[in-house]
């Protein structure tokens, strides 16, 4: 279990370390040896999106997203859990229809092919449904936990 939950964080640490050297490597190719990497830019935005949505998960899933809660936190206790449970659930039918159209959009373009690594645009496209629905995941398990707090007064 500790694997599943710790994949998000190696998946995009390892997409950021690769985006990282691959940045490093493009830099010193166009100006030390005059020989651009092509595919460099192609390759950094596939990542680039891929490390977005995988980085989304994991804020989500450390509870690191931006809130401001200067005034729920006034409230009692199972009242901000109905608030947070709001928001989850608007958060989760928000992210089902983004990843929707994501995974439209990922099957319109899986014929389409990158110019340089001409690799399907699917692979790039897929990345919304895919972090949609790790984010999901993780608000659903927030929201067992705000209804648990909801009816006993405590998390459990």
């Amino acid at each position: 279990m500790e694997l599943i939950r710790r994949l998000p964080s190696v998946v995009a640490g390892t997409a950021l370390a690769g985006l990282v050297v691959m940045t490093i490597v493009a830099v010193i190719a166009r100006y030390v040896f005059d020989a651009p990497l092509h595919w460099g830019e192609e390759m950094s935005g596939l990542l680039m999106i891929w490390i977005i949505m995988i980085g989304a998960i994991v804020a989500e899933r450390d509870g690191q997203h931006l809130e401001i809660p200067l005034f729920v936190d006034l409230l009692p206790t199972r009242i901000r859990a109905a608030v947070d449970l709001a928001i989850s659930a608007l958060s989760i039918l928000v992210l089902g229809y983004a990843g929707w159209l994501g995974y439209l959009l990922a099957q319109s373009a899986q014929y389409k092919l990158t110019e340089i690594l001409q690799i399907s645009w699917f692979w790039i496209d897929i990345a919304v449904p895919v972090g949609a629905a790790g984010l999901v995941a993780y608000l659903l398990h927030r929201c067992f936990i705000d209804i648990m707090v909801i009816v006993k007064g405590e998390a459990p």
